[in-house]
């Protein structure tokens, strides 16, 4: 795993993508603070958090883009299947090298709260309460962002799916008004949920068997519930598209809240996608 991370480092710092990544996220940083601390006069740093959030549409794909999808261009993961160590192993030492890459400039950007209470009253614990919630959900967007990479042996591919997830990820809850919030619209998309999350199943395992049964198991259950009782599916769809944004999660923090849910929920998505990461590999590995 170690060694693994230190060959991503070097490769993040021997080319321009450690630097650009790092290069984006200050810059912008620095254009939210001369918008809100400077011109406008706002104490609130975590506004400028809330504010460049965004830039992960755009600085995850650059990070995320190659990180596994060019060992497979290259056939290179085959190296690494025959050295001693796991699948787990390779997907978290990249992760690591990730989050060394990530945290560099946010260690940075940890200082300006610091600068501009010599200037002003600042409330640092909601400024790095919010820091923290920050890094928290930049790991899990890049955890997603690594698992489109080991879908792919197109860094191209994987940056413009990795672009149109993280847009979504952004906008859902704004969407979530637009779309049905009756039980039948309800029950329509989670039957469709299970027909994806089915054809996900068949790719990661290749059995039509498991694959189907979870499409029935979880067609069968909606039937059942909105059958049963219909109410339980009103407002299901908006609400869970508002739950589902990391986004939306994050500007709890900016309002001054340290929600742990939150954080238990970003460390959750780090996991599963980690988890989808290892298994993608693990297909790789046996299956050539």
């Amino acid at each position: 795993m170690i060694a693994v991370l230190r060959h991503e480092l070097s490769l993040f710092y021997h080319s321009m993508t450690g630097y650009i990544f790092g290069a984006f996220l200050l810059l912008f940083t620095g254009i939210g603070a001369l918008l809100y601390n400077i011109n406008a006069s706002v104490a609130n740093f975590e506004y400028v958090l809330d504010f460049i959030s965004i830039i992960f549409i755009v600085i995850v794909p650059i990070l995320t883009m190659r990180i596994i999808s060019e060992e497979k261009k290259q056939k290179t993961d085959q190296l690494l299947y025959s050295l001693p160590i796991t699948s787990t192993d390779i997907i978290v030492g990249k992760f690591l090298s990730l989050f060394v890459v990530f945290l560099i400039p946010i260690i940075i950007i940890c200082i300006y709260p610091l600068i501009f209470a010599q200037f002003g009253d600042v409330y640092l614990p909601t400024s790095y309460g919010s820091m923290i919630a920050f890094i928290f959900m930049g790991m899990a967007l890049i955890s997603m962002g690594m698992y489109i990479s080991a879908l792919t042996d197109s860094q191209g591919i994987a940056a413009g799916i990795c672009v149109a997830f993280m847009l979504f990820n952004y906008f859902c809850a704004s969407l979530s008004d637009y779309v049905s919030a009756t039980a039948v619209g309800a029950l329509i998309s989670l039957i469709v949920i299970a027909a994806i999350l089915s054809l996900v199943i068949r790719y990661m395992t290749r059995s039509n068997i498991m694959a189907l049964l979870l499409f029935v198991v979880c067609g069968v259950a909606s039937v059942v519930v909105y059958f049963v009782n219909s109410d339980l599916l009103n407002n299901l769809l908006p609400n869970i598209m508002k739950k589902i944004s990391l986004f939306e999660r994050f500007s709890v923090f900016v309002n001054g809240i340290f929600d742990l849910t939150g954080i238990v929920y970003y460390i959750s998505v780090i996991v599963f996608f980690l988890f989808l990461c290892v298994q993608a590999l693990e297909k790789r590995r046996y299956n050539g």
